[in-house]
């Protein structure tokens, strides 16, 4: 019998990150048209892509024939124009999760500690357990990071922080004196990551850009996206924004071409659209307005949002996933996260909220009588 390769050991145990269900994969599975089902599962831009993004990709096809810019120039002169600081202090990654990628290769060791919130992006602790790294988790705070305490958690073998501000899954905001705290206390040889994917939504963000301009804070790392409120999920592009020391030992790591040239014109086009951005954020307010108005109505509790999505308590949260998934409704069971009887729900446009808020009504009604 062929002997197979001796693989890593930690893959043994490995997590397997489970995104949002595809309309597709759903309509095969459940026989429905595809046309009939809507996706409120994975926090995207309900409204799409961003017009002129969509005309200048269109543009690039004729020359795929072509290597894309290995050093995303004109985008990262766009982007430094934009947010004000050096191209040097910028890296762009196939979306967000490459740069925590980047991130594990630079510190994470057998020997090393990842301090997350109870609650956060299943990929911190996915990344951590991939180099062999401790994961730390603190217990949250009304769901949200409890930013003390995660303070309180560093050891001499601390090398990484993780905070997502809004926080994904939960929507929770940690305040803006909360923030700037961690940052002046947490330790200088502890790189602190703040994962700001959701930041354009907010109307007084914490602004961090001046503590990178000034270079006071080489142990701090931004991470944004396209994902969100630029409608390009599916093009796969996020930055960091950092010291530019660390920013040039982050671009050893990073693969040659890592952004192709399609992706590159998009985000390019779409920093320009401001029309698209603001009807987006205007949505998505609304959006949020009915959801937790409705929820309110129905005594149903909820995790008031700053994000783009709501995070609600509905009992049995996989079978009335599946419940809302019979009826082409697609949302995010909550298990995964140890909030089993949660699920998120994506904000769409006015038609799909209605929609779902129907079915989660219907559902919940049934449920009830039973």
């Amino acid at each position: 019998m062929a002997k197979s390769p001796e693989l890593n050991p930690v893959l043994r145990s490995m997590p397997v990150y489970q995104p949002g269900r595809p309309i597709e994969e759903v309509a095969r599975e459940l026989g429905l048209p595809a046309s009939e089902i809507i996706k409120l599962a994975s926090n995207e831009n309900p409204l799409g892509p961003s017009p002129a993004a969509l005309a200048a990709m269109r543009d690039v096809l004729p020359k795929l024939n072509l290597y894309p810019d290995g050093n995303t120039f004109y985008l990262k002169q766009k982007l430094s124009r934009k947010l004000e600081i050096h191209p040097g202090n910028l890296i762009l990654g196939n979306g967000s999760n490459e740069i925590i990628e980047f991130v594990g290769h630079a510190l994470m060791r057998p020997d090393t500690e990842v301090i997350v919130s109870e609650y956060c992006f299943a990929i911190y602790p996915i990344i951590a357990r991939l180099f062999g790294a401790t994961c730390v988790s603190v217990p949250a705070r009304s769901y949200g990071h409890d930013l003390p305490a995660m303070l309180a958690a560093v050891t001499p073998r601390t090398k990484v922080i993780f905070v997502a501000n809004p926080n994904n899954p939960t929507g929770t905001l940690a305040s803006n004196e909360a923030v700037l705290d961690l940052i002046e206390k947490v330790p200088e040889d502890v790189l602190l990551v703040m994962d700001e994917a959701y930041i354009e939504f907010l109307e007084e963000p914490a602004d961090l850009l001046p503590l990178i301009r000034n270079g006071t804070r080489p142990n701090l790392l931004l991470m944004r996206t396209f994902s969100k409120i630029y409608g390009l999920a599916g093009l796969r592009l996020g930055y960091g924004i950092g010291h530019a020391e660390l920013i040039t030992d982050l671009e050893k790591i990073r693969q040659p071409f890592n952004i192709n040239a399609i992706v590159q014109a998009g985000g390019l086009a779409a920093l320009d659209d401001e029309d698209h951005i603001q009807r987006t954020r205007t949505n998505n307010a609304a959006g949020l307005r009915f959801f937790e108005d409705a929820f309110r109505e129905m005594a149903l509790e909820f995790v008031p949002s700053a994000a783009n999505f709501v995070l609600a308590r509905v009992g049995k949260g996989d079978e009335v996933f599946k419940a809302l998934q019979r009826q082409g409704v697609i949302t995010r069971p909550m298990a995964g996260y140890r909030l089993p009887e949660w699920i998120r729900i994506s904000i769409g446009t006015s038609e799909e909220n209605r929609r779902c808020l129907g079915a989660l009504k219907q559902i919940l009604a049934v449920g009830n009588r039973n």
